[in-house]
């Protein structure tokens, strides 16, 4: 009985690796491939890496691989993973985006790991698509893309094009692809080896459930919590989350003393303040629209508010993210 399919292979997979991309997502990408290869006893697929110039690229953590290739070359490719991390559109240009496009012309499927959805985007290739990133992320690229179709799930394998949020969602679609391409006893058997629990389907949650990331079972604090990471463009008033919740002002008071160890306008401010310095260091929108976006009145009550909690103003983490 034949315990793998083997059809024709193999199947070649780019990997455009940018500067400071996730190391902890590409390597979650290949080894569930190279496991692959290694038990069914054939070589299912094969990978290249690329760089923008064909040097050595160094990741987020600070260690480099080599480059096989620089982009621009002929390899027919099935399918290319575009590899970023922080800042991924400060690496585009006029001859990424034309390879980009050349490949999808020769019927290369597209797709980011992390934030690799950035570029996509920015090239006009997912239209009409649906794209996932890390859950950090996703804020930001919805204000930079507010016409493109984003999901929460751990990723998305459409025909044509692919994401995932990075990590180890990476891994996730990197065994989805084996049990679709190979069955689903050899994906089953790379977990083993990967020692990973189980097969998680794309419509896992990226983040931890807000009971387990606050430590605590109260619903009322949860609720609470959830209404405001949900209405952080135009924030509720305490008075209307305590109604939803189904507690008094006073108790929702007490109730983020005591399980989170501070008031809630506080910890309400802070989820504003944090996604703002996200959209600051990850698109190129201007102050006041970043203040806009995080439910601020004004520039100057949103630079105090930022100024007060982080020691410096928005345009200083701008520049500190080398954004102009």
């Amino acid at each position: 009985m034949r315990l793998y399919y083997t059809g024709p292979c193999p199947e070649n997979i780019g990997f455009l690796l940018l500067p400071r991309f996730s190391m902890m997502a590409f390597f979650s990408a290949v080894e569930p491939l190279r496991i692959a290869n290694r038990i069914s006893g054939n070589t299912l697929f094969v990978w290249t890496l690329f760089s923008l110039d064909g040097e050595p690229v160094t990741a987020s953590n600070g260690m480099t691989l080599m480059a096989d290739k620089p982009m621009g070359g002929t390899l027919a490719l099935s399918s290319l993973a575009v590899c970023s991390g922080f800042e991924p559109e400060a690496h585009l240009s006029r001859a990424l985006i034309a390879w980009l496009h050349r490949l999808d012309q020769a019927g290369c499927a597209l797709g980011g790991l992390d934030t690799g959805g950035f570029l996509l985007a920015a090239a006009e290739l997912l239209k009409g698509e649906r794209v996932t990133l890390h859950w950090e992320s996703l804020p930001a690229f919805r204000e930079r893309f507010p016409t493109l179709e984003t999901s929460d799930e751990l990723f998305e394998l459409g025909e044509r094009r692919f994401s995932c949020a990075g990590g180890a969602a990476a891994m996730d679609m990197a065994l989805e692809v084996i049990a679709q391409r190979h069955g689903a006893k050899l994906a089953m058997d790379v977990s083993e080896q990967l020692i990973y629990e189980r097969l998680r389907s794309r419509s896992d949650q990226q983040r931890m459930t807000l009971t387990r990331r606050l430590g605590t079972h109260n619903r009322r604090l949860v609720e609470s919590v959830g209404l405001m990471e949900r209405h952080l463009e135009t924030p509720l008033s305490l008075a209307e989350i305590a109604k939803r919740s189904g507690v008094s002002s006073r108790q929702l008071q007490r109730l983020f003393e005591q399980e989170l160890g501070v008031n809630p306008c506080h910890w309400y401010l802070q989820l504003r303040l944090v996604r703002a310095k996200r959209l600051l260091t990850e698109t190129d929108m201007d102050v006041l629209a970043v203040g806009i976006a995080c439910g601020f009145t004004s520039s100057s009550s949103f630079a105090r508010a930022f100024r007060s909690h982080f020691n410096y103003s928005p345009r200083e983490a701008r520049l500190q993210a080398g954004l102009s």
